[in-house]
């Protein structure tokens, strides 16, 4: 094997290597102490476990997000479909009514959600974890409903759609 250089981490390095790494795109919502919609564009989504049926998010400490999920105890994901890079766009910039002119609904347990998108979620906390300037959220999902569509895809700082490349799927992931 041939040895290749490597170089320590900064932020800037860190965010322009993961940017290489194609993900979806999601809104997380939660309410706050006050009974306001928060909520956020994320990429840091993952499935952890499907019994019970757990995912994370990652979010930035301090955030209105973050500390309306702090308060509440719960969050909402909605995975958005390829039209919806608009509503990705609103819910990624800083500040701002975010909710305003957005396609809203609200869970069961009352927690609003992105109407239109492909996946809802709605999660009570079940653990945190704070590492660096991020907590890690799990959440213990507490009903899910899905539909048909294509998903946004987030790569190198531009949003997109996934291509199929035409072969089998990987069955072992259903």
């Amino acid at each position: 094997m041939k040895a290749v250089p490597f170089t320590p981490p900064d932020a800037s390095a860190m965010r322009r290597c993961m940017g290489r790494f194609t993900t979806g795109v999601a809104v997380v919502t939660a309410l706050d102490a006050a009974g306001e919609p928060q909520g956020m564009t994320i990429n840091s989504l993952t499935s952890v476990s499907v019994d019970p049926c757990v995912l994370l998010v990652s979010l930035t400490v301090g955030t209105r997000t973050a500390d309306a999920v702090d308060a509440s105890g719960a969050f909402a994901i909605s995975i958005l479909g390829v039209r919806q890079e608009a509503t990705a766009r609103r819910f990624a910039t800083r500040g701002g009514a975010r909710f305003e002119g957005v396609e809203a609904e609200v869970t069961d347990s009352g927690i609003p959600i992105v109407g239109g998108a492909l996946v809802h979620a709605d999660c009570r906390v079940h653990t945190t974890t704070d590492v660096g300037d991020h907590r890690v959220y799990f959440g213990e999902v507490g009903s899910l409903r899905d539909r048909a569509g294509t998903g946004l895809t987030f790569h190198s700082g531009r949003f997109g759609e996934f291509h199929d490349l035409g072969h089998a799927e990987m069955p072992w992931l259903f």
